[in-house]
């Protein structure tokens, strides 16, 4: 550090990436002759702890000297944690938890000496590593055991600091994230990590019920305001406001643990996001009428509000916890979803506003942990589907309308928008809260209008784009299997041009490295070919009229299609190493059944060009494919096939392992007898 501050060098603590890798080979290293490290790091850090103090009870601090100390103590606190973190995978002997008890001790007095000159003079980097340490000590000490042997640790903690159990060290813990979210609000990089320790606090059974004991977390639940946490407040506006949801989230776990029904408690919690709601309603207000109102304030204000709301809804996983933020909406409604409603009309254009209000509704209609469960006469369920079919039309509508996006600009200012909404539409289809017949028994829209722009949504996204980015492609996957589930009326009735859209999207998604959406195209199209397999089987049994949908006119005009599908499923389980045999199977039996002559074509052309000797190999092999297997998609006769399936690319595997020696001995002129998957395509 002296060459650092005294050449102004590059400072190796701005660069995260060395310092983990460091710290990480020194958790490794500190650990294997622990005794020697402790007082090599006590020795140190008292001698650096001493300097520093006296310069920080000095008036005149001299610049250099005290950047040097602070380093200096920067990587003995990220060292002391790192070390302590390394205990993971070593012993556990109880005199080692006294040598860190030692440790922590130290640190935890340099921090409130520290804590005492903050905002007038504070470290970045020091504070970085406090919360380093204090993530690698929780990690190992803060347990999820309800009745625990207390550490040896807590020893010399509470004899020189008074802290005798983990009750009290989570106070410091909690006391130290007040500060940060109180002095650092210049600093996203603290802030955010800060509240990341709080998410993590937060996230422990036993952790989280000895929180919401303290006084402090009390206080923090009473008095989340941006008075108290000036982060929260619109008027900075130099912190990512994703912090806010993770921030809610916290704070909406540790309610949870003693809120249960008690609407009271949950109307104190929730009343500074209902004044800010009211704030935005007449902002509004007074802009529709021509009045003077800040845009940006109103924008920020709105964006802040829904990253808020979403927080909390992220951590009410229950019914009884989550109804009563329904109930809050819904006493409103429909004033405050009109708001979202609003920004999604003047500021579709803006990524910053449309992605926290689209994240919000989608988090609104998801269904998680069966929280959304109305009565048999309730309404809500239906008008929730509304609102979301509402904000998918509003904000596709205009999306559509802009032009000439430049191509590294597609994704925030259109595509993430577009997988928001997917995610949405496949939330609310999914959310079992909904009868869709009766929608259209009484002549509800909403659905098919909800469908309606996904089909305008997804042709307006070429398929390149539409595979380069993982979550536009994840979304778009998801919610195609589910319709290719639940709505395959829907999904026969497209125009061609749109199938052929989605036949060849799923044909790519096959033969993608992603194995999520390589397992969701395996359901979907097995849905589809469930779907025509029944039509077919009706109509050659005399009980449906014939086709007359265009999707089954397309494939009856074009076979290629559903060939060009078996040929590449066929390849890839003969010849790659494709781990989830189960979704292949499942679509191949019925490409199979659909196409049996092309099947028995393809079947010659890969046993002819095997070598003559090998030939009746590879005819077993497919003989054993088909064995016993009925023309039939019923549940048994698809685990009969899967499992044919199986013993079928083992005996191919083990076929063309034993040709490959052949191949290789053989001149030049006679190696057109290979095993790579051209053969079927």
């Amino acid at each position: 550090m002296e060459s650092v501050v005294r050449d102004n060098l590059e400072n190796p603590l701005d660069d995260n990436t060395i310092v983990s890798q460091q710290l990480d080979q020194m958790a490794t290293i500190g650990r294997c002759e622990y005794s020697k490290t402790c007082q090599l790091l006590i020795s140190l850090f008292d001698t650096s702890a001493s300097v520093y103090q006296s310069l920080m009870q000095t008036s005149s601090r001299p610049p250099q000297e005290l950047a040097l100390r602070e380093g200096q103590l920067t990587w003995l606190v990220y060292l002391i944690g790192s070390v302590i973190g390394g205990r993971i995978s070593h012993t556990n002997a109880d005199h080692y938890d006294s040598m860190d008890g030692q440790l922590v001790c130290r640190v935890l007095q340099l921090m409130n000496m520290t804590d005492l000159h903050l905002p007038q003079h504070g470290c970045e980097h020091l504070d970085k590593a406090f919360l380093h340490f204090f993530e690698k000590f929780r990690m190992v000490y803060v347990s999820e055991v309800v009745v625990q042997k207390t550490s040896k640790v807590y020893q010399p903690l509470a004899e020189q600091l008074g802290i005798n159990d983990e009750s009290m060290l989570l106070n410091v813990f909690v006391r130290k994230i007040v500060t940060n979210l109180k002095c650092w609000i210049s600093s996203s990089v603290i802030t955010n990590k800060t509240l990341q320790l709080l998410n993590d606090l937060s996230v422990g059974y036993s952790s989280v019920r000895k929180l919401v004991k303290l006084n402090t977390i009390q206080f923090i639940l009473e008095n989340h305001t941006p008075e108290h946490f000036p982060f929260l407040s619109v008027t900075h506006g130099n912190l990512d406001t994703r912090c806010r949801t993770s921030f809610y989230t916290a704070l909406g776990r540790l309610l949870v643990v003693e809120l249960g029904d008690d609407e009271d408690k949950f109307s104190s919690f929730i009343r500074p996001m209902t004044t800010a709601a009211e704030n935005i309603r007449q902002m509004f207000s007074q802009q529709q009428m021509g009045g003077m109102v800040s845009e940006e304030e109103l924008r920020r204000s709105l964006v802040g509000l829904c990253r808020d709301v979403r927080g909390v809804a992220l951590a009410f996983h229950s019914r009884n916890t989550y109804m009563l933020l329904f109930d809050w909406l819904a006493l409103s409604y429909p004033t405050y979803i009109e708001l979202l409603q609003r920004a999604l009309t003047l500021w579709y254009h803006d990524p910053t506003v449309t992605t926290p209000v689209l994240k919000l509704i989608a988090e609104l209609v998801l269904n998680r942990s069966q929280r959304l469960l109305f009565d048999v006469t309730s309404p809500n369920g239906v008008l929730l589907f509304r609102e979301a079919s509402k904000s998918m039309v509003s904000y596709g509508e205009r999306v559509l309308s802009i032009s000439d996006i430049p191509p590294d600009k597609v994704y925030p200012l259109k595509l993430k928008g577009v997988a928001i909404c997917f995610n949405m539409l496949k939330a609310a289809l999914c959310g079992n809260y909904v009868n869709f017949g009766v929608l259209r028994l009484y002549g509800d829209t909403a659905l098919d209008k909800a469908l309606d722009m996904f089909v305008k949504l997804l042709v307006s996204v070429p398929l390149k784009n539409l595979l380069d980015y993982p979550k536009v492609s994840q979304a778009y996957y998801g919610l195609l299997e589910v319709l290719t589930q639940d709505h395959m009326d829907f999904i026969s009735g497209l125009e061609p041009s749109v199938f052929t859209y989605l036949f060849s999207s799923i044909s790519e998604g096959l033969t993608g490295l992603d194995n999520m959406v390589c397992t969701g195209c395996c359901s979907t199209l097995d849905h589809i070919l469930t779907f025509l397999f029944k039509k077919l089987s009706r109509q050659k049994g005399g009980m449906s009229p014939s086709p007359t949908t265009p999707f089954l006119r397309i494939l009856d005009l074009n076979p290629g299609l559903l060939q060009g599908m078996l040929s590449s499923i066929m390849n890839i389980i003969m010849f790659e190493n494709y781990r989830n045999q189960w979704s292949m199977s499942r679509p191949l039996l019925g490409l199979i059944l659909l196409n049996e002559e092309y099947f028995k074509s393809l079947r010659e052309r890969v046993i002819a060009m095997q070598p003559a000797d090998r030939q009746p190999a590879m005819a077993q092999c497919f003989d054993n494919l088909m064995d016993k297997v009925e023309r039939n998609l019923q549940p048994r006769n698809r685990d009969l096939f899967t499992k044919n399936m199986s013993v079928f690319r083992r005996d191919v595997s083990v076929s063309l392992r034993d040709v490959a020696p052949q191949t290789s001995s053989q001149t030049p002129t006679t190696t057109t007898t290979t095993t790579t998957s051209d053969m079927m395509v």
